[in-house]
């Protein structure tokens, strides 16, 4: 079962627990010394400015897969950071990333060391609304993300946060590639706690062997998996890059939405639990793939009422930014998320991007 590591940074000694976080998951991704060192300085500096910047927020970090799946059972892990905060956020997000830049007389080295060290690093911020900033740091070429080529331009990513603080979550995101069919799942075990990891991981180790599958097809084969656990809510999105086709398919209460230009479209799952008891029929939906769409998968822990952003800006992010974004929105800290929480996002590339 992965472990996520949710770090609450409101005084200076987690940012202790942060590194200390980083250092645990970079050694479960296999990091080599120097990379390790690199992710426990990002996460040391990212829950440094939420102290400095926004008066506090909280670290989330994960062991995750490439935001570019490689043929067949996919790359190795890389270690995610997300710092997350409901500050002020950050009015010239160019300059703040530019060294030598600070609103608090002090470096302002941190967020551009940071950009320099990840293999991926995003920046997302609004005034009044707070501000997440994203790395991932796995090993060098042939180890770690690198600066692999999207296939079809498409791309994914996602954030996952355990209920209470809890050292595993029930949610779980993954996605696997076949050819020029690229398939995100979003698992979501029944209750919370060790048991529920163990029904979405079991969903998450069937997929890679589903891949060339139709996701109503996949949705079977999941079924015969997770037989023996609680079961779990799942939802199975599938990009036929060379055709530009979306299809999809999903068990249970995990949310999906599609952005096609600038409308919202829910896509309907149906009632059941995979690996307990299932809709008689699994019936696709389907949709054009084009450059504007945008493509959210959500676990029960965002509130009932969660709409999808209005802006435009999060398109262009890194598609796991746009997932803590997603989070980040939907909650508060009055409000936080009310069990485990998953957001996964897949997108296109933007056009001036490799």
């Amino acid at each position: 079962m992965p472990r996520v590591w949710d770090v609450p940074v409101h005084d200076s000694t987690r940012v202790r627990d942060a590194r200390v976080a980083a250092e645990r998951a970079a050694a479960l991704a296999g990091l080599d010394e120097k990379r390790t060192a690199s992710a426990a300085l990002v996460a040391t500096e990212l829950a440094t400015n939420l102290l400095k910047h926004a008066g506090g927020g909280q670290v989330l970090i994960e062991n995750v897969a490439p935001p570019v799946p490689a043929e067949g059972p996919g790359g190795a892990p890389a270690v995610q950071i997300a710092a997350i905060d409901h500050g002020p956020g950050i009015a010239d997000v160019p300059a703040a990333l530019r060294d030598g830049f600070s609103t608090t007389r002090s470096l302002g080295a941190g967020l551009g060391t940071c950009r320099r060290l990840a293999d991926d690093f995003g920046l997302h911020s609004l005034p009044g609304r707070g501000t997440v900033a994203l790395a991932r740091i796995g090993n060098p070429p042939g180890g770690g993300t690198g600066p692999a080529r999207p296939a079809g331009g498409v791309r994914a990513g996602g954030v996952n946060i355990p209920y209470g603080g809890a050292e595993y979550s029930g949610d779980a995101w993954a996605w696997v590639r076949s050819g020029d069919r690229l398939t995100l799942m979003l698992a979501d075990g029944l209750g919370h706690g060790p048991e529920a990891a163990r029904a979405s991981t079991a969903a998450v180790e069937a997929l890679r062997g589903s891949a060339h599958l139709p996701p109503a097809e996949a949705l079977r084969q999941l079924d015969t998996a997770l037989g023996g656990t609680r079961g779990a809510a799942v939802a199975v999105a599938q990009v036929d890059v060379r055709a530009g086709r979306l299809r999809f398919a999903g068990v249970g209460n995990v949310g999906a939405r599609l952005r096609e230009g600038d409308r919202w479209r829910a896509l309907v799952s149906r009632p059941g639990i995979v690996g307990v008891h299932r809709h008689a029929s699994l019936r696709e939906e389907e949709a054009v793939w084009a450059d504007d769409r945008l493509l959210i998968l959500h676990s029960d822990g965002l509130p009932s009422r969660w709409t999808p952003p209005s802006d435009a800006g999060p398109v262009a992010d890194d598609p796991a930014v746009t997932a803590a974004v997603t989070i980040r929105d939907a909650s508060s800290p009055a409000r936080p998320v009310r069990d485990d929480t998953a957001v996964a996002v897949l997108t296109p590339t933007p056009p001036d991007r490799p």
